[in-house]
């Protein structure tokens, strides 16, 4: 991957911000901090967490980027793999999506594993600078990812880069929401 490199330009609201390669399994406490803020986690939540990072980790096609400060502080992360039909993910939203005729998205597609801005530095561009440059880099034709099934500024987000929602209303074993699969073909669309 190439060198980090700042991604914003000026008056984004960001300019100091880089997103470039995270070692995220290095970072992966930090990374999840990140998260943990972001997403209201447990540190029960929290821990789980880091065994699946670090065991998706272990797939060379995995790709992390993370956006940090001048100081070095990680103001957010992506990180996502090629699908495969095996993993516990793809087990999970397969119905749905065979529900509504997407099931095919499961094939030939990078999963966003995970996108998260720590919200000191949310509303700046860097979800869509995070999102954008990592999925740029891979060869699958299209994307697909979860996201909890309510109007957000991340589904937003999605929407604006031509996520458009495959499935609604899966249900995830322990989440107490429910989540949208969401698929865009790549490379993801620019612009607001």
């Amino acid at each position: 991957m190439a060198a980090a490199t700042p991604a914003f330009p000026r008056g984004s609201g960001a300019p100091d911000i880089v997103v470039g390669p995270l070692d995220l399994a290095a970072r992966v406490d930090e990374a999840l901090a990140v998260q943990a803020v972001a997403f209201g986690l447990s540190q029960d939540e929290i821990d789980v967490r880091r065994h699946i990072v670090l065991r998706h980790l272990d797939d060379p096609r995995a790709r992390a980027l993370g956006a940090t400060t001048p100081e070095g502080r990680l103001a957010g992360f992506v990180y996502g793999l090629p699908n495969n039909r095996a993993h516990w993910w793809s087990t999970v939203v397969e119905p749905y999506l065979r529900a509504t005729g997407s099931e095919g998205w499961l094939d030939d597609s990078f999963v966003i594993t995970e996108l998260h801005v720590h919200p000191d530095f949310q509303q700046r561009g860097i979800g869509r600078s995070l999102i954008t440059t990592v999925t740029d880099a891979v060869d699958q034709p299209r994307s697909i990812l979860s996201a909890i099934d309510t109007e957000s500024p991340a589904r937003g987000l999605y929407r604006s880069l031509g996520y458009q929602d495959l499935a609604r209303r899966v249900g995830f074993p322990g989440a107490p929401r429910p989540y949208a699969v969401m698929g865009a073909p790549l490379p993801l669309r620019r612009g607001r």
